[in-house]
């Protein structure tokens, strides 16, 4: 769901994720924001002249509903568990910017791994934007929580990979035309 700054007060004390470094921030209840993105499963906020990241479980402190997660049949083939994989990686968001992971060009690999006639691990293989960006972690850790939540997913192993380097040209047609280039 994608939102023009929508005026929220912050309903109670939450701790939010500055952006692009990562670095915590407690705000207090009454605080006022906006949100600037709510796509994937977390929402993007302006506070006091800067960008922070609220978790979608804690979408309570803003008045939203806690996002929902890929339906996902608990019966899928295990044919079908690297479709699944892709579509959850869809709902995956870079907090500044309102185009998803794989659309970005982010996902690098993405290997879905037999391990017997049940389950499957997972192997991704993914960049950023920008080397130095803080949000990597998080962004990181996003990816493999929403992968491992999947059916018949037994493991995840999520690397964080800079070469080749990540320029425009690794996007989507349709993601450079979402953001103007």
């Amino acid at each position: 769901m994608r939102v023009e700054r929508e005026a929220v007060t912050i309903r109670r004390p939450v701790q939010v994720e500055c952006i692009p470094d990562g670095t915590p921030l407690d705000l207090p209840e009454g605080t006022q924001a906006q949100i600037t993105q709510a796509l994937g499963s977390n929402f993007t906020l302006h506070v006091d002249g800067r960008l922070v990241r609220l978790a979608g479980r804690d979408a309570d402190a803003i008045g939203k509903p806690v996002p929902t997660a890929v339906a996902a049949p608990e019966d899928v083939a295990l044919d079908d568990v690297k479709g699944l994989v892709w579509q959850t990686l869809r709902t995956c968001y870079d907090p500044e910017i309102p185009v998803d992971i794989v659309e970005l060009g982010l996902i690098y690999v993405c290997d879905v791994i037999p391990i017997d006639d049940e389950q499957v691990n997972v192997l991704i293989k993914m960049t950023l934007t920008a080397p130095g960006c803080g949000m990597g972690d998080a962004i990181a850790n996003e990816v493999a929580d929403k992968v491992l939540a999947l059916p018949r997913v037994a493991e995840v192993k999520v690397d964080m990979v800079f070469d080749p380097p990540w320029t425009r040209y690794h996007m989507s047609e349709a993601a450079q035309l979402a953001l103007g280039l």
